[in-house]
């Protein structure tokens, strides 16, 4: 049986393109995908950044979902600290009611951006007590068919599944503790992925929807035809986070051959720690990795990100990776 893999979208902007031509290329990926038997579509909330447009992104996913029509849609995830779990509550009981059971709500605990940034979206941007577990438990409360003095209309009674994503041993625990599916995100934080998942298993308490524990690994998928082309391609994610740890977040850069001489050996040390267990290369190269990648996490499922600016190149490395995935069944 094939396990399942899926899509991680942060509808990328390339320095040679706009907003709406992002939002074209995500619905366009995401009918290729579904064709190619992807299992779910997840879009990213980042704010203030020129090159991920995926900001309003219950948004978006209600574009996709009226160009799609059996892959599962989602976020990658919901920043809830910058939310009130009644609006994120609202919003995605609208996307259930128009698209019935085909929506995933995954939440994670970062601002999803800079700090000056994270304070303008906040209620309460001096809140000192961290209220994610009690945000994520009021979430339960209004998806289900309990009545309070205030529900979520629409929203109330539609079960819309929760996942908890991460890149720390927080979100792990936490995970296991509400017996709730878990997302790591080893596409931009590797490091404890192992950790994490021994972590969420070994301390998994069941639920009512949940009998056992379900975790799935984030990776970035950068696949082509030749082994140098896909290095190519890849070189405008390195680019990106070269630029972010500057400070600059620019649109995604076109790929370069040969990475620029003007960066510092530590950060292109930090570059590569943060890229690491990308997944780059050739149809075999990537049919090793995923592998090893299977063997070493035991995960039930595998979502790719592709950081890929050239939209056929980008839709081509989604169907290699589909291929691939299909002959490890």
């Amino acid at each position: 049986m094939t396990i399942p893999y899926s899509v991680l979208d942060l509808a990328p902007v390339a320095v040679n393109s706009n907003v709406k031509t992002a939002f074209s290329n995500s619905l366009q990926l995401a009918q290729h995908t579904e064709k190619l038997g992807y299992t779910r579509y997840w879009l990213a909330e980042h704010h203030n950044m020129p090159g991920i447009a995926s900001a309003a992104t219950s948004v978006l996913l209600c574009h996709l979902g009226h160009g799609t029509s059996r892959i599962r849609l989602g976020s990658g995830g919901i920043m809830l600290p910058n939310h009130s779990p009644l609006v994120i509550a609202e919003q995605f009981g609208t996307l259930a009611t128009l698209f019935g059971d085909r929506i995933d709500l995954g939440l994670g605990r970062a601002p999803g951006t800079d700090q000056i940034t994270m304070h303008a979206l906040r209620r309460q941007p001096q809140a000192v007590v961290d209220s994610f577990p009690d945000d994520v438990a009021e979430l339960q409360r209004y998806f289900s068919n309990a009545s309070g003095a205030v529900n979520a209309i629409p929203g109330q009674g539609l079960q819309v599944p929760l996942w908890l994503l991460g890149s720390s041993l927080y979100s792990a625990q936490l995970a296991a503790q509400m017996g709730l599916p878990f997302a790591f995100a080893a596409h931009f934080a590797p490091e404890l992925m192992t950790r994490a998942l021994t972590l969420y298993r070994s301390q998994f308490q069941p639920s009512s929807r949940w009998a056992k524990p379900y975790a799935m690994v984030c990776i970035n998928l950068v696949a082509a035809d030749e082994r140098q082309q896909a290095q190519y391609l890849f070189s405008s994610v390195q680019q990106q986070f070269l630029h972010l740890y500057r400070g600059s977040a620019d649109k995604i850069p076109l790929p370069v051959t040969k990475l620029s001489g003007d960066w510092e050996p530590h950060e292109i040390h930090a570059m590569q720690r943060t890229l690491s267990r990308s997944l780059v290369g050739d149809a075999d190269d990537i049919h090793l990795g995923i592998k090893a990648l299977l063997a070493e996490t035991q995960a039930d499922e595998l979502m790719f990100n592709g950081p890929i600016v050239d939209r056929p190149a980008r839709m081509h490395s989604f169907s290699i990776g589909a291929a691939v995935m299909q002959s490890l069944g």
